[in-house]
């Protein structure tokens, strides 16, 4: 689809919008994409730098992460193996499908980044409400972050003191809470307060070949077991057909690259939908084989017993398991500046457009604020990490949002693009997609809906 020169629905009414803001609000972009900022006299001619290979990995970056250290917890919930793989092929069709549903509302509106499309798009109301989920979701998953660093000290301190975590924890310096504590100030806090976040493109490489390496060790560990591992039974059915659908948060919140891809799909030099569908159908291929290796290899070894962190499974003192801790923590240190830099990002948005301030009146007083919000940020954070020790919990609650982000808001974008074509007659295909909208939008709610009721009224009461 050629790129067009309006915007849909751009008409913010009350709450204009404005440059300034947008231009300090431009969020959620991956710290390895270079795009061209947009403006009134480049936007028809400007192009990217990213070729088509460069996407698939900077999108299988953006997918790839510390969710795959809950896959296998999940495919125990989804009741075994073919159940789990079931669900995910299922999903994957409509994940790849936001995914260019985005791109082409992008180029619709010329938009470069997810909720601005959401705002063009969609109007006032979605708009805010999209920016506001981006923000819980980032800020939840800053503190699953949290609790993964906790999980995995627990593990390499109990194997460098030589004694059962149990007893080891007894000391003040290898309690949890300190730490958890002293690994965020000295590490996290630092790297959250700069302005912008682009010198940690390589580190987030690494921490990107940290997590294939932890992939790599459960499938090793499962063809080559221990000696010492006692078999275990292997769930081949859910114990609830309610089950399955418990599963769906986790899949929703490993897959979840879509607040990202928007930015991605600009930067490239070709910004085509039709190279962007086989860009992103390539790049949820190689997630897919990454997650279900790591759910299949990891509830096989442990099965129904596999913990939510499936690293926790495995004994404190094995050397290549050790390793794989390390490289995870890599991956949340590095991982958590970024997602609260977006978080962030979307707060200062919404407080400059609120207020009408502009970018020049209000530089003053932004490092002020930006000390204020990443201090606040930090330590909520971190509080509530300290108090909620199993990751499961978080990713129940935050990967509901995801599900919003794969279905709902693309589902209502593709409707409202659709009806604002103007057409005397509506083809068969018109129907079809936003028939298509609206299921994206029903199965997104129903997702969100279940998990997070799920979550509130089993998992945090219990």
């Amino acid at each position: 689809m050629a790129q067009g020169t309006g915007s849909i629905n751009s008409d913010y009414k009350d709450w204009e919008w404005s440059d300034d803001a947008g231009e300090r609000a431009r969020l959620l972009q991956s710290p390895s994409v270079e795009t061209v900022p947009k403006n009134s006299e480049s936007q028809g001619n400007s192009l990217g730098t990213t070729s088509a290979l460069g996407a698939v990995f900077i999108v299988v970056n953006a997918a790839l992460g510390a969710g795959l250290l809950n896959f296998p917890a999940a495919f125990s919930m989804a009741g075994g193996v073919a159940a789990g793989i079931t669900l995910q092929m299922c999903m994957l069709i409509f994940i790849i499908g936001g995914l260019v549903i985005l791109a082409y509302c992008s180029q619709a509106s010329n938009e470069r980044t997810y909720q601005e499309v959401v705002w063009a798009v969609c109007g006032k109301v979605p708009g805010v409400l999209c920016e506001v989920a981006i923000a819980v979701y980032t800020f939840g998953t800053c503190i699953a972050f949290l609790i993964i660093i906790g999980d995995q000290e627990d593990k390499i301190i109990a194997a460098l003191v030589k004694e059962p975590e149990e007893v080891g924890s007894s000391r003040w310096y290898t309690d949890r809470k300190f730490t958890i504590s002293i690994t965020a100030f000295l590490l996290i806090l630092p790297l959250s307060i700069p302005k912008e976040i682009g010198f940690q493109k390589y580190a987030s490489s690494l921490s990107v070949i940290g997590t294939w390496y932890v992939t790599a060790v459960i499938i090793f560990k499962y063809i080559w077991p221990d000696k010492e591992l006692v078999p275990v039974e292997i769930p081949t059915s859910p114990s609830t057909w309610t089950a399955v659908f418990n599963a769906m948060p986790t899949i929703c919140f490993g897959f979840q690259c879509h607040v990202s891809s928007v930015p991605v799909f600009n930067s490239m030099k070709q910004p085509e939908v039709k190279t962007w569908g086989a860009v992103v159908t390539a790049a949820m291929v190689i997630a897919l084989f990454v997650y279900t290796g790591t759910g299949i290899c990891g509830f096989l070894t442990f099965g129904a017993g596999v913990e939510q962190d499936v690293l926790m499974s495995y004994p404190s003192n094995d050397i290549p398991v050790a390793l794989a801790r390390a490289f995870i923590i890599l991956c949340v240190l590095t991982s958590y500046p970024i997602l609260h830099f977006c978080g962030r990002a979307v707060l200062e948005g919404l407080w400059l457009r609120y207020t009408g301030i502009t970018v020049e009146e209000d530089v003053v007083r932004e490092r002020r604020r930006r000390l204020l919000q990443t201090i606040s940020w930090f330590l909520l954070t971190l509080l509530l990490a300290l108090f909620i020790p199993d990751i499961g919990k978080v990713i129940s609650v935050i990967g509901g949002l995801a599900a919003c982000f794969i279905f709902v808001f693309p589902g209502l974008c593709l409707i409202q693009a659709k009806l604002s074509e103007i057409q005397e007659t509506r083809a068969i295909s018109w129907w079809a997609q936003v028939s298509y909208g609206v299921f994206m939008v029903t199965l997104g709610a129903f997702i969100f809906g279940q998990t997070t009721a799920n979550a509130i009224f089993v998992d945090l009461t219990a």
